[in-house]
């Protein structure tokens, strides 16, 4: 009788395909992660020139600002409360500042920006220094 070879994958070609998936996914991960942290930092900064807009809105209304999210009937939406903690301070002098925190893997993940501030100046700062933290 004559033997069949038997058809598959060598030891040697599965190891090498591994090898290649491990070094594909070790840099696409971090490509990944950062384009995450960039996408809620993006949601945040829309959410706080909403605010900015509601606050001039109030402040011709009131003629003041207000002083917190409820009072614009706002909050965040979920996209953004999950990775910030967004809050408005104003003062007796007509002027209003809107702060964005991050929290959890935002807060671990957004060295390069971390807290957002908009003031009604339309100053816009980032505590982390980073250049391109505001787009």
């Amino acid at each position: 009788m004559a033997r069949t070879r038997q058809g598959g994958f060598t030891l040697m070609e599965l190891m090498i395909t591994v090898a290649i998936v491990a070094i594909l996914a070790a840099i696409a991960l971090p490509s990944y992660r950062s384009y995450v942290v960039r996408s809620n930092r993006s949601a945040a900064e829309g959410f706080m020139l909403e605010v900015a807009n509601k606050q001039e809105r109030f402040l011709l209304d009131n003629r003041a600002y207000a002083a917190s999210l409820s009072a614009l009937g706002m909050s965040a939406p979920s996209e953004v409360s999950g990775n910030y903690t967004v809050t408005v301070s104003s003062s007796a002098v007509p002027s209003y500042t809107v702060t964005a925190t991050p929290i959890g893997t935002q807060l671990a993940g957004d060295t390069e920006c971390g807290t957002l501030t908009l003031t009604q100046l339309g100053v816009k700062t980032a505590s982390g220094g980073g250049a391109r933290c505001w787009r």
